[in-house]
């Protein structure tokens, strides 16, 4: 069945109006040796149930949850939702809502954005957060665009314990304008070595990852005081699995200028690969350069609580040259369905949670070393590490893979000198019971 609304007629009386011949006609600006000649090589139409056959096919090919036990982090982490959750993002009120174009009839999308923001501020310690950016690469590439408006200045430095797909995007984002990104190396403990930085006031921002890319936790309170010998140069602080922050210090009370990262940790399904939520947070001063839009509280003339978009810096509210960010809408489900889950955490839920995502990571670490694999970085760790498996490990991970067992990601695609090494993750979704098969499986 074709899904054309328009009859013929319809069509002919549309393109009698724009002056075009035909359907071919509204394409002739784009020029012949641009446009496909042929037809399409698609499958023949199939019935629904030959679809659905087909589609279980491709699906079986996946390796996902709960079929499989995945030990494998990354950016993207497997956490237990509560059904409260599930059950009120299911709910129209929510899963219909669309961005708040009219303030004074969005009273409850405002609401939901304003209470992200408050508890994204006391998780980060940082005074204002947006409402959001599209995923964390994203919101890492605005937080340096943000820092070169403030500073005037043309270079950046990132460590390579950021999330390697999110220097890529950040590349991405900054090359195109010309402007520079200087890769500061890790060092032999896994965390970030700003020996050969050189002076900061050369740079707009650093950023650094916590927990990085390795799950090491790096010491932001010295990485801060040494960014900051100028006072100019601001502190990027990113992350990809944001529920470490219900153990760890907050970047603001570190140090940094500006926190972003990954919020599918918070209730999110993994849903292989997407959609995310980009955090975002800042200090005050520079609340004016911040990408995005927020949302703030205020009465009306009876004196009633209402909410209000207060700052929307986006190209669709302002003249093109002042917008702060081209990323035209924020992640409105994400944030309703992250605010959502935290509140039913509440604070002490948080922390307790984190604590035992480091727990399961550290049972799993140390049996893996009582069993002779190394651990080569000697960090703290949050809920991931890296270990060194035996040269031709490749083919016991091909082998766990038959038998439903990710045992981590090979690090050898993202740092050639890591090869043999993978990243292991364990997080409140793996029993020990999962955890001492894996160790079994790797070390037989």
């Amino acid at each position: 069945m074709r899904y054309l609304p328009h009859t013929d007629e319809e069509i002919r009386d549309m393109l009698q109006v724009v002056g075009a011949a035909d359907l071919d006609g509204l394409f002739a600006s784009i020029p012949r040796n641009c446009r496909r000649s042929g037809d399409m090589d698609l499958p023949e139409a199939m019935s629904e149930w030959d679809l659905n056959r087909h589609m279980n096919h491709l699906a079986a090919a996946t390796a996902a949850t709960p079929e499989y036990r995945i030990f494998m982090g990354a950016g993207s982490y497997d956490h237990f939702i509560p059904a409260a959750t599930t059950y009120l993002m299911g709910r129209s009120e929510f899963s219909t809502a669309y961005t708040p174009y009219q303030p004074e009839i969005s009273q409850g999308t405002l609401q939901a954005i304003y209470e992200y923001q408050t508890f994204i501020t006391r998780l980060l310690g940082l005074d204002v957060a947006n409402a959001s950016m599209y995923d964390g690469a994203s919101a890492l590439a605005e937080a340096l665009l943000m820092a070169i408006r403030i500073t005037k200045r043309r270079k950046v430095a990132v460590s390579t314990a950021v999330h390697p797909l999110y220097r890529k995007v950040a590349a991405t984002y900054l090359s195109p304008a010309e402007f520079d990104i200087v890769e500061i190396p890790y060092g032999s403990d896994g965390r970030t070595d700003l020996g050969g930085l050189g002076n900061p006031a050369d740079f707009a921002a650093v950023a650094v990852q916590s927990p990085n890319f390795f799950g090491c936790i790096e010491d932001l309170q010295a990485l801060g005081q040494a960014i900051h010998g100028d006072p100019k140069t601001l502190m990027v602080t990113c992350f990809s699995e944001p529920l470490a922050y219900g153990l760890l210090k907050s970047p603001g009370s570190c140090g940094a200028d500006i926190a972003c990262g990954e919020g599918q940790s918070f209730g999110i399904p993994r849903s292989f690969g997407g959609p995310g939520l980009g955090i975002f947070a800042a200090r005050r001063q520079f609340v004016r350069s911040m990408p995005g839009r927020l949302v703030g509280q205020t009465v009306d003339k009876d004196g009633k609580r209402g909410f209000v978009l207060t700052l929307a810096t986006r190209e669709q509210h302002i003249r093109r040259e002042r917008a702060t960010s081209n990323i035209c809408s924020n992640q409105g489900l994400c944030l309703t369905n992250a605010i959502i889950y935290l509140a039913s955490l509440g604070g002490s839920g948080i922390r307790a949670l984190a604590r035992l995502n480091h727990d399961k990571a550290e049972y799993l670490k140390a049996a893996l070393k009582k069993a002779g694999v190394a651990v080569p970085f000697e960090s703290p760790t949050f809920n991931e590490f890296v270990v060194q498996f035996p040269p031709g490990f490749a083919d016991t991970h091909a082998r766990l893979l038959a038998k439903k067992i990710v045992a981590g990601l090979p690090l050898g695609a993202y740092y050639k000198e890591l090869a043999d090494h993978y990243l292991l993750c364990a997080t409140e979704t793996c029993t020990a019971e999962d955890l001492d098969r894996l160790v079994k499986e790797v070390t037989s």
